[in-house]
């Protein structure tokens, strides 16, 4: 059983998520709505560009962040377009941006791509916090590596596992080897598992994972965020019939 400390947690550490190709105006504003519970907000709701001023108009004044997504899910842009793409999401309100690595290239031994990538988000985001999506589904172990090194390089605030759009989502053995890049170079990035989490359990395993690895308190939402749509309610309803573990102080 998952404590209500580690519960809320996650809670306060997930990216509420709506990518449906179908996604609507009212679509966007329930998001919104649900983002601030009596358990505490979420760090953020994530939802295509095109809703960016919306989500943004809906929760101004909250503590609630706008995130977007760019070269979704595919990883295609050229240069030009990624910076436009950037730019109008951030003038739209987006305080972080989710952008897909030309993970095709890490597959095909480069890395240079991935890191001007992410550079030119950086720049063109002017403030906004970049998460680097390496689609780790598609990539073995040393490709992994290689996409999360190139990434930090290019100045990325977050590593991200996955679009959630192929069938392999986060995993923790990929999540183990991104955080490991993040010790090795000393990079002050975080981690967002997102792909596949859906149960409490699942959360709760990635902060465990974290905490053994980057120390008891390093899983704040300014290191580490959950992707996920269906995760919230889940919470909520554990949290509300959930004991706190008592004497437990690590909240497991």
């Amino acid at each position: 059983m998952v404590s209500s400390q580690l519960l809320r947690q996650a809670l306060a550490c997930l990216d509420l998520t709506n990518l449906n190709d179908d996604c609507t105006e009212d679509d966007v504003r329930a998001l919104c709505a649900r983002a601030r519970t009596d358990h505490g907000s979420v760090a953020a709701v994530c939802v295509w560009p095109r809703f960016v001023a919306l989500a943004q108009s809906c929760l101004a004044g909250t503590p609630v962040r706008i995130a977007t997504v760019v070269a979704f899910p595919t990883g295609m842009a050229n240069d030009d377009e990624l910076r436009q793409l950037v730019a109008t999401a951030r003038a739209d309100g987006a305080d972080e941006i989710d952008v897909v690595i030309p993970y095709q290239d890490i597959i095909a031994g480069t890395q240079d791509t991935t890191r001007d990538r992410v550079a030119l988000c950086v720049a063109a985001g002017e403030g906004a916090a970049v998460k680097a999506i390496l689609e780790t589904g598609a990539l073995n172990p040393a490709q992994i590596a290689a996409a999360s090194q190139a990434a930090l390089e290019g100045g990325a605030a977050f590593l991200k596992t996955s679009t959630g759009k192929i069938a392999t989502g986060a995993t923790p053995d990929a999540a183990r080897i991104m955080l490991q890049e993040i010790l090795r170079v000393q990079s002050d990035a975080g981690l967002k598992p997102s792909g596949g989490i859906a149960t409490p359990e699942d959360a709760a395993n990635y902060i465990r994972l974290c905490e053994e690895m980057m120390g008891p308190n390093w899983v704040q939402p300014t290191r580490f965020r959950i992707g996920a749509s269906s995760l919230l309610a889940r919470l909520i309803a554990a949290l509300e019939g959930a004991e706190p573990a008592p004497g437990d102080a690590s909240g497991y």
